[in-house]
């Protein structure tokens, strides 16, 4: 198998048999085999309905990988790279927005130069908000501040591995996942290629700004301690802040102010009571995520897998 397409779906229903047949479209001159893995990520629309009509319906060999709930798409492309088993593995929507004739153009980039090990598309300009564009080129900033591990800007998931990148990708079996993060810390030489999304087929984004944003935290505590190294900062600016509060006091007892002493303690203890709650939060954000991954509880459960005749 030269080729597998790993294809997380949550609640695409109008989207994979379009899907499909755009890669029948995109695909039908190669000379090379190729499957489709789509993960089913606990859609509660009528996904794996669709999905089972094509295992019926197509000439080429399709897996689905059908979860027991949702698990999110960190999980879901985290299966998909684990179930496939082309030569080279491609990572893309469903949703079209990512053309399957772009994988096709990394995998002849691949096999022109067998020194890359991977090719990742990005995106020269968003036309997302101009605040959501916003936050993420300074999470990117803030990120490559403080991470051992490079993030490029605008880096994308849609991006074409070699075997040996995705078995390694595969042994890092840690439960939170940051994929972003992973793809750039296992190394291997990477290219990247700029691309145009285009319209989504039918539906809308599942990425809420919140979601987003909890995205970002991920990377964060995922992929660098910066955030502890913070926290010994606020307790040594506590201490400061005490220290010259301390000398203010001494200084208007000599000079005979009035004083109140009430209104300053307040102001102190909602101070430091705020920085300590603070640090104990960003400590225990990193307990809590060492306490899940000790129970060792599986990164996603396969409820089915199923495949069609054609392999």
């Amino acid at each position: 198998m030269k080729l597998s397409l790993v294809v997380p779906c949550f609640n695409e229903e109008g989207n994979v048999a379009l899907f499909y047949d755009a890669v029948k479209s995109d695909l039908k001159d190669v000379a090379f085999d190729y499957e489709i893995v789509f993960v089913n990520d606990g859609s509660r629309d009528g996904t794996l309905s669709e999905l089972k009509k094509l295992l019926v319906s197509a000439d080429v060999p399709i897996k689905v990988v059908n979860f027991s709930r949702n698990f999110g798409k960190e999980s879901a492309m985290y299966a998909g790279l684990k179930e496939s088993e082309g030569e080279y593995v491609t990572v893309i929507d469903a949703d079209l927005q990512q053309r399957p004739s772009i994988a096709l153009t990394m995998v002849n980039m691949l096999d022109e130069d067998p020194d890359t090990d991977c090719i990742t598309c990005y995106q020269e300009t968003r036309s997302e908000q101009k605040v959501l564009i916003f936050f993420k080129k300074n999470f990117y900033k803030i990120i490559n501040k403080f991470a051992d591990t490079e993030f490029v800007q605008g880096a994308s998931d849609f991006r074409t591995f070699r075997r040996s990148m995705v078995d390694t990708i595969v042994e890092m079996d840690e439960y939170y996942r940051f994929s972003k993060g992973i793809f750039s810390w296992v190394g291997y030489n990477v290219k990247y290629i700029p691309y145009v999304a285009e319209e989504r087929a039918t539906g809308t984004s599942k990425w809420s700004f919140k979601k987003l944003f909890a995205y970002a935290l991920e990377g964060i505590f995922a992929f660098t301690t910066a955030p502890l190294k913070v926290a010994t900062g606020l307790g040594a600016l506590s201490l400061s802040v005490s220290a010259i509060c301390l000398i203010i006091r001494l200084i208007m007892l000599i000079c005979g102010s009035p004083f109140n002493p009430v209104m300053l303690m307040v102001i102190l203890i909602t101070l430091f009571g705020g920085l300590i709650l603070g640090c104990l939060g960003i400590i225990g954000e990193y307990l809590a995520r060492t306490y899940v991954q000790g129970k060792d509880r599986p990164i996603y459960i396969a409820k089915n897998i199923f495949k069609n005749n054609k392999y």
